[in-house]
């Protein structure tokens, strides 16, 4: 793969994640706005995260025998498709009738995204020179995270500026020019001489399974209180505008993704082992629990949520970030990178799919402090799986990158 290869697959993955982030805002504060319950809102993003379970494990076979530029470009076709469905909604729309619709639109949405994303993330393999792997995967990643945290904030933005249908249009036009440009100028990527048995997506290394069970607990300890949980509770609870859910939402997945980006210089001493997958982990759900308290007690809630969900953030981008440079390390095999980086965000997808339902019925039952307890337990569960991960393997093309200037 040659670098203007890369630097196409990077910028239409940017693209893409702009789009992802507004339509997750655009949807649940548009749809909160017409009296949806918490758990109506997590079933409109169940099957996103649903069809990536499965998008993952056939996509990383698919870019292997095929390319990574298809995958790619069907990926943006599909979110384009979305988008237009999307469209045709309508306010007076019978609820039922529209949670169904939605989440359609959602699932051709969740299947767009987990093929950018692992065709995007595999890319790294190919491109990345000896000793720079983590340092090229933080970037790629944290990069990746930021603009999601912008397109946050864009989709509130524009749900403000030109409603929930021009916003839709919009959006899908530009998408439409990163289409076009990607077809016209993307290199054949990623395609390999092995032609895998569809089988195969699901035999993987043992280090390959813990780390996916260990990132499965880790994203749906995340989801549980951001997807619905949160945004609810700060309108509902606190009062917060559309404007300032959407900002704080925005700043938090930027500062995620700007942590995530340095994190080869904050784990210089624990990036290249296991131990960097789980430190965090006791602390997190510590955070969570002091969180919820303050919201049962009603004390200082405001301050101590957003000032504890920052420190939380810190924490899970220093921890991901490791995760995300693991699995390329454990693929020990360009042949099977594709294969291994699909099983690992399928995991990834069943840890959000999970999150997100969870997510919508623990503030039914119990506000937003249940939602943080459930958050705590996930957590705890993710530290017990990575505390068996094994060495990082010694031939790794990454086992020396710990001098980042």
């Amino acid at each position: 793969m040659n670098l203007r290869s890369y630097v196409v697959v990077t910028g239409a993955y940017w693209a893409f994640t702009v789009t992802d982030g507004a339509l997750r805002m655009l949807v649940l504060l548009y749809f909160h706005d017409l009296g949806y319950s918490p758990l109506s809102l997590a079933l409109l993003f169940l099957l996103y995260e649903f069809f990536g379970v499965f998008t993952n494990l056939i996509g990383g076979w698919v870019g292997t025998n095929h390319g990574l530029n298809r995958t790619l470009v069907a990926g943006l076709g599909l979110q384009i498709a979305a988008l237009l469905v999307l469209t045709l909604h309508e306010a007076e729309w019978r609820e039922w009738l529209a949670v169904g619709w939605v989440m359609g639109a959602q699932a051709l949405s969740g299947i767009a995204k987990d093929l950018t994303k692992m065709s995007a993330k595999s890319a790294v393999k190919f491109v990345a020179p000896d000793g720079k792997l983590f340092r090229l995967v933080a970037i790629l990643t944290g990069s990746k995270n930021a603009l999601k945290g912008v397109g946050f904030f864009v989709g509130a933005a524009l749900l403000g500026w030109l409603d929930f249908r021009g916003a839709l249009l919009s959006m899908a036009v530009a998408l439409g020019l990163v289409l076009v440009l990607v077809t016209t100028a993307l290199d054949d990527v990623g395609r390999t001489t092995m032609r895998p048995p569809l089988a195969s997506v699901l035999k993987k290394s043992p280090a390959i399974q813990r780390l996916s069970a260990a990132r499965f607990f880790l994203f749906a300890s995340r989801d549980i209180w951001f997807v619905v949980a949160l945004p609810v509770f700060l309108d509902d609870m606190l009062g917060w505008s559309y404007e300032a859910i959407g900002a704080f939402l925005a700043c938090w997945v930027i500062g995620y993704g700007l942590v995530q980006s340095l994190a080869p210089r904050l784990l210089a001493s624990v990036a290249h082992t296991p131990q960097g997958t789980f430190g965090f982990l006791p602390p997190m759900a510590a955070t969570a629990m002091f969180i919820a308290v303050s919201v049962w007690t009603n004390e200082l809630q405001a301050l101590i949520t957003v000032a504890g969900l920052l420190g939380f953030g810190v924490m899970f981008a220093l921890t991901s970030s490791v995760h995300s440079y693991l699995v390329l390390a454990y693929s020990t095999s360009e042949d099977e990178t594709a294969l291994d980086v699909g099983f690992y965000y399928s995991a990834n997808a069943a840890g959000r799919l999970v999150g997100t339902l969870l997510s919508g019925m623990l503030f039914l039952i119990g506000g937003f402090g249940a939602a943080l307890v459930g958050t705590a337990v996930f957590l705890v569960a993710a530290f017990i799986i990575s505390l068996g991960l094994p060495p990082v393997p010694s031939d790794t093309n990454d086992r020396v990158d710990v001098a980042v200037p």
